[in-house]
């Protein structure tokens, strides 16, 4: 993939290439701001574009949770359940997992299972879409940041040694 994205001419076109792959599911920052550093790209640059093109899997995620939860319920009704009918167990858990689940899930998404499948998990889950985009959105700005610097720095001590 390094090979692939240093050949094309155009820088534009490497940032475009960037934004593409991180736009794609399962490729998160962790993979494409690193890898557009590596191509020499500008640092700052390659993080905002990493930042936004994951955040338009989530934002996407978001904008068609209604639809996935019109399908849950039209699936559960037809298996004789209850609208929305939930035990003791399942309310205890859903209000810790809104209190306290999905601040530690987006932080962590990006290093454990990738910004869009935890996405998908929190809005399965039953958090709102605006609270899942708000703390993917906190998190993968701050891994973006993270990994640019780390990435730089990185090369930079690799070109040291």
């Amino acid at each position: 993939m390094l090979e692939w994205g240093s050949h094309i001419d155009a820088a534009g076109w490497q940032y475009v290439a960037l934004f593409v792959l991180a736009a794609l599911p399962w490729l998160d920052v962790f993979l494409v701001v690193p890898l557009g550093i590596a191509w020499g790209l500008s640092p700052i640059t390659v993080g905002i574009i990493g930042f936004i093109g994951n955040l338009l899997t989530v934002i996407a995620l978001c904008i068609f949770s209604r639809q996935f939860a019109a399908w849950r319920e039209r699936r559960r009704a037809a298996k004789g359940k209850e609208r929305g009918s939930l035990s003791k167990r399942e309310e205890r858990a859903k209000k810790l997992w809104e209190r306290y689940g999905l601040p530690v899930l987006a932080l962590l998404a990006p290093a454990a299972v990738g910004t869009d499948i935890a996405a998908a998990i929190a809005l399965v889950l039953g958090s709102s879409p605006k609270r899942v985009f708000g703390w993917m959105a906190v998190s993968l700005a701050l891994w973006s940041t993270v990994m640019a610097v780390g990435a730089v720095y990185g090369f930079g001590y690799m070109k040291w040694i």
